[in-house]
């Protein structure tokens, strides 16, 4: 199941995202915004959620999370992007990345 999430995640939200890969969430994190959209098998479907709902498409980013080890992994298909200067799967600008991580930890660390 795929929520938007806006505000700190609830234990009920946490694991209906983690149920489609058991161990990790693929995320979709508006770094504008300051909101994510989690769960689900394909970042796409997370950055689908995040675009019907008015995000913009270069403020969206793929990401995954793991709550065991509370860690940000930044590599998805979602950020092949050479027009923002990202030709890898991996979010290569810090500040990106280092948005993502907050906004990411903001919402779903801890839980």
């Amino acid at each position: 199941m795929i929520h938007i999430i806006r505000s700190r995640a609830t234990k009920q939200q946490m694991d209906e995202m983690i149920q489609a890969l058991g161990t990790y969430i693929k995320l979709a994190v508006d770094i504008r915004c300051g909101i994510l959209a989690g769960g689900g098998a394909l970042h796409a479907d997370c950055e689908s959620a995040l675009l019907e709902d008015g995000s913009q498409q270069e403020d969206v980013w793929g990401a995954d999370w793991s709550p065991s080890s509370q860690q940000v992994t930044y590599e998805s298909l979602i950020n092949i992007r050479p027009r923002q200067n990202n030709p890898s799967l991996e979010i290569l600008d810090p500040a990106i990345r280092q948005r993502v991580a907050e906004i990411t930890l903001q919402l779903l660390g801890g839980i």
